[in-house]
This record gives structure tokens, sequence and C-alpha cells, in this order.
């Protein structure tokens, strides 16, 4: 049985963060904020919205940013949250298949002596280059 997350209506958000429901609805038209709506087409606060929310109230009030400036940064946010979340399940991945990397040998493969053929021409070239 899973609970019914709490949820906020425009008026109580509007009181509890001193802001006029407008500013909420404008938040919506640009996006910043996506409340999810009730049967009776009530807007719906959940606590990560009211995060969100203090996030920009944040931003514009502390730091002076304007929306178009917050509609990048909160994108910003996102795309870093993803790129965190895709190392973490590369560094799992890793972590899961570590024994089988580290039971590679050191030692360079058979038949890879000319491996460093590459980086002994580019000297040669440099001496000529300079003779």
């Amino acid at each position: 049985m899973s609970r019914k997350p709490k949820t906020y209506t425009i008026s109580a958000v509007a009181d509890q963060y001193e802001l006029h429901p407008q500013t909420l609805r404008l938040y919506e038209r640009e996006g910043l904020l996506k409340p999810s709506r009730s049967e009776g087409n009530t807007r719906l606060y959940t606590e990560p919205d009211l995060e969100r929310l203090e996030l920009i109230l944040s931003l514009t009030r502390d730091l002076g940013v304007n929306l178009a400036g917050v509609e990048i940064i909160l994108n910003m946010r996102e795309k870093m949250d993803a790129m965190q979340r895709e190392f973490e399940r590369f560094f799992q991945y890793l972590q899961s298949h570590a024994e089988e990397l580290t039971n590679f040998s050191d030692a360079p493969p058979e038949g890879s002596s000319d491996a460093l053929v590459p980086l002994n021409r580019a000297a040669a070239l440099r001496r000529r280059a300079r003779g």
C-alpha cells in the first residue's frame, strides 16, 4: 500500500513563500514549474516542486537572475544530474567487472613489439627536422 505524496494548492504555496499566485502561474507558463493537477484541474505542488521553487526563488531573489537565466540554470542542473547518474552506472559497471579487468596481465600481448614504432618514427622525424 503506497501512500500518496503530500500535495499543496497554489494558494497554500503562495502564502508559504509570500508570493502572488500569479507568480506561480507565470513560473508554470515559463516551464520552470510543472505542478500536477487534480481531477478538478487544481494545481497540486509536491515536495520536489517546492524544492524547485525554493531554488528558483533563491536564484531570482538572492542572486538577481532573470527567468531566462533561471531556465538555463535549471536545464544545466538537469543535464548534470543525468550525467552524474550515467557516471554512477558506469562506475558500478567497473566495480562489478573489476576482477575481470585486473586479471589481464601487465605484459604486452604477443606480437606487439612494434607498438612503439610510431613513436620511434616521430622521434626520427623530429631529429631530421632539427638536423
